[in-house]
């Protein structure tokens, strides 16, 4: 039997994209997961991440990591809501591959709901399931989260070394990101292109200085 699971990291940063991935395995590869020690990614260091992805991509039969730019999620949020966009990127990552069950972490506060505009969506034949805090309950799951965050905290990095700075993680609660933006919005009167414009600190920082 074929297992799915799908995560997402970067749903909430106002810098920065989002990442959405996919993970097809073997249900018997479950032991092998948990032979790695694969969980939430949010419970494990960013070394220890990078180490479980190499072996985790080992062991899939497929996968598949959706980037949605930040000038991307602006853009769709003028015509939908952040909802919609989830189910949009999810479905997207669904219909990529193929597997006899998927497990999805919910991104909507009504978990049957969104698996169910999931399945619509992505015209899926397979089993879909939609939880809340799936990345702590399923290991498949879990496996994805670590895929997901693992591009993110790359593409973080690869901004810093583009950009010449320190920005941190990219949300909004990190005092670097927030001095990044206001440094930036002082200097060039205006956003990064790297920031989510439509975003509420963005909005703040953006009239604070100009």
């Amino acid at each position: 039997m074929l297992l799915l699971g799908a995560d997402e990291a970067g749903k909430g940063p106002v810098i920065g994209s989002m990442f959405v991935a996919g993970l097809v395995i073997e249900e018997d590869r479950l032991f092998d997961l948990a032979g790695f020690g694969v969980k939430d990614s949010k419970l494990l260091t960013p070394a220890k991440r990078e180490i479980l992805a190499r072996k985790i991509t080992g062991i899939a039969t497929d996968q598949y990591i959706l980037e949605v730019r930040a000038h991307v999620i602006d853009e769709l949020r003028s015509v939908m809501t952040m909802n919609e966009i989830m189910v949009k990127s999810f479905s997207s990552v669904v219909a990529r591959l193929h597997a006899d069950r998927a497990i999805l972490d919910a991104a909507d506060v009504n978990a049957q709901r969104f698996a169910q505009r999931v399945k619509a969506a992505s015209k899926t034949t397979m089993d879909l399931i939609a939880e809340h805090k799936a990345d702590q309950r399923y290991q498949v799951v879990s496996a994805a989260s670590i895929l997901a965050k693992v591009q993110r905290d790359a593409s973080m990095r690869e901004l810093e070394e583009a950009m010449h700075c320190k920005i941190g993680s990219g949300y909004p609660h990190d005092r670097d990101t927030i001095a990044f933006l206001e440094g930036w919005v002082k200097e060039n009167r205006d956003l990064p292109p790297c920031a989510r414009h439509s975003w509420a600190t963005a909005k703040r920082i953006k009239a604070s200085f100009i």
